[in-house]
């Protein structure tokens, strides 16, 4: 025999009922901080910021390829910077040869010479960053993609760093010593002149390599502005306003009290029944 309910008590429990899934669908958004959580809740909004939410997964990924292409230019400059400094202190040594009074005192310029020369090769050669080194020649490349799809990109192209490289040759035992054990200026002059056209060069690669650097530092911050957008753009379309959220909680709880209420009150008149008996 099944239970019948008069029509109040069965007008107050289809409201407590319809309080509750509202107080269910309140407390999911208080915990997790979205108004949206599946498709099921707002298929547009929730499509819509998952695309945005993927997009800005990609840009961190190029974000961090932009970091790194960043370190490895700079890891360039710092040998540059480091060569350019044994080049003043090689055409210092050559400087000196041409006052030299003696044999042995020219020869020991040139033993110190040709070991600053040794040194631009080892600064060259370490001067790479996670396995590329832009002054290992024109074959080391650097591209760095800036747009998820990596249509947008810039290549960064090296080039010899090293003493030959730079047109730097070493001197041979005498070559510096001119007759009468003086300096031969023809010989020093011309090993002068080699080290300020490869520190010229130096110079012309540093400008190229700021500029380079300077449009990934500037894509660098773009991407971070856009991850940021992006991100703020899913969080508006899903995210909750707490305190509303919160408000909407009170006011449940206060519904589903007065429903209790009025629940228990309209099954009194069917306890009048049993005063009959």
């Amino acid at each position: 025999m099944g239970i019948t309910l008069t029509a109040g008590m069965r007008a107050n429990l289809f409201s407590l009922q319809q309080t509750q899934k509202l107080m269910e669908t309140t407390q999911q958004r208080l915990s997790t901080g979205k108004r949206v959580n599946s498709a099921l809740d707002d298929p547009i909004n929730y499509f819509a910021a998952q695309g945005h939410t993927q997009r800005a997964s990609d840009l961190i990924f190029r974000k961090d390829e932009m970091g790194e292409g960043i370190q490895t230019i700079k890891a360039a400059d710092a040998g540059i910077e480091a060569i350019t400094d044994m080049i003043a202190s090689a055409k210092s040594l050559a400087q000196s040869a041409l006052s030299g009074e003696t044999t042995t005192e020219i020869n020991a310029l040139e033993t110190q010479y040709t070991a600053l020369l040794d040194q631009i090769d080892t600064l060259a050669a370490d001067a790479g960053y996670k396995g590329v080194n832009l002054l290992g020649g024109t074959s080391e490349l650097l591209n760095v993609k800036f747009d998820e799809n990596g249509d947008s990109s810039i290549t960064v192209t090296g080039f010899d760093g090293s003493a030959s490289g730079l047109s730097l040759v070493d001197v041979a035992t005498d070559a510096w010593v001119a007759g009468g054990g003086t300096g031969d200026v023809t010989a020093i002059n011309g090993d002068i002149t080699l080290l300020d056209t490869a520190r010229t060069t130096l110079r012309s690669k540093a400008k190229t390599l700021s500029s380079q650097l300077s449009t990934i530092t500037t894509r660098e911050d773009f991407t971070t502005n856009m991850i940021n957008t992006l991100q703020d753009g899913a969080a508006k379309l899903t995210n909750a306003d707490l305190n509303e959220e919160g408000a909407n909680m009170l006011m449940l709880q206060t519904r589903q009290a007065l429903g209790t209420t009025s629940l228990s009150l309209a099954s009194q008149a069917a306890q009048s029944v049993l005063r009959l008996f």
